[in-house]
């Protein structure tokens, strides 16, 4: 990764290696991103493009988002699922001068790129492994002046949307996310630009009083926020339902795509398995890893996700626990390492909605008595 500044690398055995994970200050970087301004070099997602004119008619049948119509400009996530419905992949799809550029997590790159080029057929679309980085800014002071002359803009982009920069790639503001978006979470924009560039951007950006911080930093962030990651806070088993994909990555109301009938099943008939929450642990010595089992009272009861340090809030994570877990109930994680842990009530997610198949048949078993 590219930086102006020695970092300290990110665990070679997990989802971030190849970045840098901080740069010596790890907590001052956090209170930067809360108050100030930081930039991380999320160059290690994997960025493709499409071109062509059918490029967006065909992405839109293969997958969750309303797509078909998108604007130029416009930004949003997406998912592909399999044919249970269950996730295989999640990015963010941005819509800009005649490409599409979708970018994912390192890992998932060469599959995306693999299964996108086999269902091109007959149509007029081109599926290509982009040579762009990604640079995500976070923090309040994005805003001023300075900063934004470095970015050639008079202002931050509105909430999903994006525009073209002039020596090449894009400048986004991503659309709200998570199980359950929190308001006041912070400012995030992302800098789309060809690799080559990102030293410079970076020196510029540093200039301007824009802190460099590693990905520590943003996933910290990001938790808080709760925002799933694919692979890391989701499984093998998971559906858009259960991490509050549904209208972020799922358009309820489009025409057919693979795992379609589990989304409007569980959308209709009842409530997903399984919700996305977050965690206070208790973790003073080792911390558990993502993919550890979660236990009530000796029974395992839901998957650890993404564990963080953060600056205000200690040790925190998200986790995929069972549907009707009281949000009191006492949890230690399984694995090499135990420790306690706590739900976070304000992640709980609402419980007074009652899918539109559901009321149906309660009517009509009202009606049978």
């Amino acid at each position: 990764m590219a930086s102006t500044t020695s970092g300290v690398p990110a665990p070679t055995t997990g989802p971030d290696a190849g970045a840098v994970w901080h740069f010596g200050d790890p907590l001052g970087e956090q209170r930067t991103a809360a108050e100030g301004a930081v930039v991380v070099d999320r160059s290690h997602r994997a960025v493709l493009t499409l071109s062509g004119a059918d490029r967006k008619s065909w992405l839109h049948n293969l997958t969750t988002q309303h797509v078909s119509e998108l604007p130029d400009g416009a930004v949003t996530q997406n998912l592909s699922l399999d044919g249970q419905g269950r996730v295989e992949d999640h990015w963010l799809q941005t819509q800009l001068e005649g490409l599409t550029v979708l970018d994912t997590e390192p890992w998932r790159g060469e599959p995306l790129l693999t299964y996108l080029s086999r269902m091109v057929f007959w149509a007029d679309v081109k599926v290509e492994a982009a040579d762009l980085a990604v640079l995500s800014l976070l923090g309040p002071r994005l805003a001023d002046t300075p900063v934004l002359e470095v970015l050639g803009v008079p202002a931050l982009p509105a909430e999903g949307t994006a525009v073209a920069l002039a020596d090449g790639g894009f400048l986004r503001r991503p659309p709200a996310s998570g199980a359950s978006p929190q308001p006041g979470s912070g400012v995030e924009v992302d800098l789309v630009v060809p690799r080559d560039q990102v030293p410079g951007w970076i020196d510029r950006l540093v200039a301007a009083g824009v802190r460099q911080a590693g990905v520590w930093a943003y996933e910290a962030h990001r938790v808080a926020a709760r925002r799933p990651r694919l692979g890391v806070d989701t499984d093998e088993r998971t559906i858009p339902h259960e991490v509050g994909w549904i209208g972020p990555a799922v358009h309820l109301d489009k025409g057919c795509y693979r795992g379609q009938e589990t989304v409007a099943r569980v959308h209709n008939l009842g409530k997903p398995p399984r919700m996305l929450v977050l965690l206070h642990l208790d973790a003073d010595g080792d911390r558990p890893v993502p993919g550890d089992p979660l236990q009530a009272a000796g029974r395992t009861v839901g998957r650890l996700g993404t564990v963080v340090d953060h600056v205000d809030e200690g040790v925190i994570a998200l986790a995929l626990l069972k549907r009707t877990l009281p949000a009191d109930t006492a949890l230690t994680s399984g694995g090499d390492v135990t420790v306690a842990a706590a739900i976070d009530p304000d992640s709980m997610p609402a419980t007074d909605g009652v899918g539109a198949g559901r009321l149906a048949v309660e009517r009509l078993r009202g009606g049978a008595r």
